[in-house]
């Protein structure tokens, strides 16, 4: 399930991943989580789920629009951003909807677009950078099928499942 909690604190992780609540919902305040309970693969320890507050979801979704500028209207689709870290880099997967305002333009492109979970990533010296998006069809192994995405990550993710 994607990872999405309440704190911007970027070194808070959860226990497991969460679904996300809303894009524009404001962050709740959590308590910490004891290290030995976050969520790591025994493949990669430096890889881990993080939580995924709405400056890191602001700052993904800026990241696509800077790659795809005619999409203006957009946000996150609820319960589907997966945010976590190996060896210091931050990745994040998401699919994207419209927004209110959206033009006509923007919700037929939309149409398979936001259909297609988007890949990013970032480092502590750069801002977040798009990747990828899934092929059509999504491959089997979802986003363990995505080779930007490391391998340890995408089993922490559960393969990134599509939320309907």
């Amino acid at each position: 399930m994607p990872a999405d909690t309440s704190s911007n604190d970027p070194a808070t992780t959860t226990p497991m991943p969460t679904p996300s609540r809303t894009a524009g919902a404001p962050d709740r305040a959590t308590s910490p989580t004891p290290a030995a309970a976050h969520p790591t693969s025994a493949n990669h320890p430096d890889c881990r789920n993080r939580t995924a507050g709405n400056e890191v979801k602001a700052a993904v979704t800026e990241a696509y629009r800077r790659s795809f500028p005619r999409f203006i209207h957009i946000q996150p689709v609820p319960h589907q951003f997966f945010y976590g870290q190996c060896d210091g880099v931050r990745y994040a997967a998401t699919r994207f909807e419209p927004t209110p305002g959206a033009t006509h333009e923007e919700l037929v492109g939309m149409q398979d677009e936001g259909s297609a979970t988007k890949y990013f990533r970032s480092t502590s010296s750069g801002g977040w950078t798009y990747l990828t998006t899934d092929g059509f069809p999504r491959g089997p192994q979802g986003c363990g099928d995505i080779a930007q995405i490391p391998e340890a990550l995408s089993e922490i993710w559960g393969s990134c499942p599509v939320v309907q």
